[in-house]
């Protein structure tokens, strides 16, 4: 496949859930090496599309690929067939995916959680995905808590550890939607920074999120998402500060004023403290 040549390819995307249509026909192009997010109002869409890219979902109508391979179907003398499960299970495995909830094995420690994939889907040799995940343990600052479960570990711990078991797999593409929505305010950062790292080490990531800092900082590119359609996208600069279609705008507005309202609510009770 050519370097010019999108990793992911969207054209038409339509997703039915019985009667109601959530997905309007989505076009979109992720290139290789390319952060993108995906920004919108709740039920706009955005993780229907992540989980129809990860065939967590069937689509309706329109097409996917992912690296030139049509995704959940194959084409046979102009007729196309759905694809076999052990073919759509290596499809989905060079994708990570990294949920809003961590789904962590809670009887496996962290160390455990990142080695089952490799060893149990890629065949990979138990004492090579333990030296493995011990380096992407590290690579997400969590070395020290490589022995601990699941319930010792905070909310941004355990998001992080998903992060290492979704690597795990060597995917080419990752899938974040909205890793940091579930975790306190205090928390956030932490993950965000993995995510960063990520970034500027070249890894293809869509990310589903309602962090407005880290899209300007790190996004490549910001698509606006509403009632099922692309709405508008571009630049950061462009999207974020000057946007050109209203619903847009008004989304945009009501964020600012939502954090505004954090920002004083915070203010207030750190004032409260000091009293």
């Amino acid at each position: 496949m050519s370097e010019q040549q999108p990793l992911v390819r969207a054209v038409n995307v339509i997703k039915d859930f019985g009667a109601t249509r959530v997905l309007h026909g989505i076009d979109l192009e992720v290139h290789r090496g390319e952060v993108v997010c995906l920004l919108g109002p709740s039920g706009s869409g955005k993780t229907t599309f992540l989980r129809l890219i990860n065939q967590l979902e069937s689509l309706t109508g329109g097409r996917i690929w992912v690296d030139g391979e049509l995704i959940g179907f194959e084409e046979r003398r102009g007729r196309l067939h759905v694809r076999k499960d052990a073919d759509i299970a290596r499809q989905r495995s060079r994708i990570g995916m990294v949920f809003q909830r961590f789904n962590l094995f809670p009887h496996m420690t962290a160390l455990e959680n990142v080695v089952e994939a490799p060893v149990h889907v890629r065949g990979v040799r138990p004492s090579r995905a333990r030296e493995e995940a011990r380096r992407l343990l590290d690579l997400v600052g969590l070395a020290e808590r490589a022995d601990f479960y699941p319930s010792q570990l905070s909310g941004g711990q355990q998001q992080r550890v998903a992060i290492a078991r979704a690597l795990a797999m060597e995917p080419e593409l990752m899938l974040f939607d909205e890793p940091t929505s579930a975790l306190d305010p205090e928390l956030v950062g932490e993950v965000l920074a993995v995510m960063r790292d990520l970034a500027r080490d070249g890894m293809t990531m869509v990310v589903v999120t309602h962090e407005m800092s880290f899209a300007r900082e790190v996004a490549d590119r910001v698509v606006f998402m509403d009632a099922g359609v692309v709405v508008e996208e571009g630049a950061p600069e462009q999207v974020l500060r000057r946007p050109r279609h209203e619903r847009t705008q008004a989304f945009l507005a009501r964020v600012r004023r939502e954090e505004q309202a954090a920002e004083e609510r915070i203010s207030a009770e750190l004032e409260q403290l000091g009293e």
